[in-house]
């Protein structure tokens, strides 16, 4: 196509990305230094936003459209749960409030998945991708923090192999580049995505603030 999507969205981002991971929860997270109580919460807003996100996907208009996006190896929901239960116990989705800022994303999803918007694409690309790069060293921090033995905790993490997260990290980008959208919907992908980091900014600060 006459744009190439991935490269946009990677220049687009690049100084939102790095603000987003030097925020409150995630900065305290990348240096091994953050409380199993504030994990635990980052986790359950991280599980409102998948379930969000993982329901707009499963659309049959939208995943028409963005399927290609939509690997099933993607959906976290599940996973994050499993976590949450091993972390925190039972009781995690009654232990831990909704932060304001996850609770715009979700609506943000939900208002996308009733449009059939194909900006949700850019929510895959700081998702998904982000899980596949940075997420493998926080899955590391975080087992060795809370001396988890296996994957027990960190499935959140866990793709499989190193060979398969490269498989899927060029997968993700070929199906963003081989996208059926025009130049004017690609921009408005990027605006999401920009969008996307500074809403995830605002979340890793509210954490920190409740969590300091």
């Amino acid at each position: 196509m006459d744009h190439d999507l991935p490269q946009r969205l990677k220049q687009g981002t690049r100084e939102l990305h790095t603000q987003a991971e030097r925020s409150g929860v995630m900065a305290a997270l990348l240096r091994g230094r953050i409380g199993r109580d504030a994990y635990c919460a980052l986790l359950s807003n991280l599980h409102a936003i998948y379930t969000a996100l993982e329901a707009a996907l499963d659309v049959p208009e939208v995943s028409g459209r963005l399927g290609s996006l939509w690997h099933p190896a993607f959906r976290r929901a599940d996973v994050i749960a499993q976590d949450l239960h091993t972390l925190h116990g039972s009781g995690w989705n009654d232990a831990f409030g909704l932060e304001p800022a996850a609770a715009r994303y979700g609506e943000r999803l939900r208002e996308l998945q009733c449009r059939r918007d194909a900006r949700l694409a850019a929510h895959v690309y700081t998702r998904c991708l982000g899980d596949l790069h940075g997420g493998q060293l926080l899955g590391r921090i975080v087992r060795e923090q809370y001396g988890l033995a296996g994957e027990d905790g960190t499935r959140f993490y866990d793709f499989g192999e190193p060979g398969r997260v490269g498989a899927l990290r060029a997968a993700l980008r070929a199906a963003l580049a081989g996208l059926p959208v025009d130049a004017q919907e690609a921009e408005a992908i990027v605006a999401e995505a920009r969008w996307s980091f500074v809403t995830h900014r605002e979340l890793f600060d509210e954490l920190q603030a409740r969590y300091p």
